[in-house]
């Protein structure tokens, strides 16, 4: 059985960027969904989350997809935010400044990329190639799926992650999020790769 992982802060942690009702009900409620039909779809299978994502796409098994999908989404934006935001350095910011040319400027096609996105899904910064990009995702989808990219960041832009603080203004809750939550010392783990690369907790 797949397991919801616990929040790496409290609900009210974030605040007043993402308000304690907004998390409570976007983990406690949305997550745990999604790891309930998960379970219920996956029965006894003792795959990592991340095969059991794969062999779902691979099989064409849509139900098993999403909701796999979301759960690990999910759980890699719970690891994107801090309550102790710091501004990157190190390796991060040197692959920052090498692929945008300034922390500014990747904050502006984040925000513009993700306010864009139609509808549900995702705005990720990921690592291809030694090369930091912008991309989005629709509804479950994500990026590392039979590709070469490394999900080092995710903002979640479906409504319910932000509609109850921020309404419609999906920019402003975007920009507030880059600079107020965005977790770079987890990025830069993405970005170092090895045993310090995020995987969803094992199946119990």
């Amino acid at each position: 059985m797949y397991k919801l992982p616990p929040l790496p802060y409290a609900h009210d942690a974030l605040e007043p960027v993402i308000g304690t009702v907004t998390m409570q009900t976007h983990h406690g409620k949305h997550h745990q969904r999604y790891v309930t039909v998960m379970n219920e779809v996956a029965g006894d299978s003792t795959l990592s989350l991340e095969e059991l994502i794969a062999d779902a796409k691979k099989r064409g098994d849509a139900k098993l997809f999403n909701n796999t999908a979301q759960a690990w989404n999910h759980a890699f934006f719970w690891e994107s935010m801090t309550p102790r935001a710091a501004a990157p350095g190190g390796a991060i910011q040197q692959a920052i400044d090498a692929s945008f040319g300034s922390l500014e400027a990747l904050k502006k096609e984040f925000v513009t990329k993700g306010a864009a996105q139609f509808g549900s899904g995702w705005v990720w910064i990921v690592a291809n190639e030694g090369k930091l990009q912008v991309v989005t995702t629709h509804d479950a989808d994500l990026p590392w799926l039979g590709s070469s990219s490394v999900p080092v960041l995710v903002c979640d832009v479906w409504e319910h992650a932000y509609y109850l603080d921020y309404r419609n203004e999906r920019d402003r809750f975007l920009g507030t999020w880059f600079d107020k939550l965005a977790n770079w010392d987890f990025a830069a783990a993405q970005l170092a790769g090895g045993a310090g690369r995020y995987r969803y907790p094992a199946p119990a």
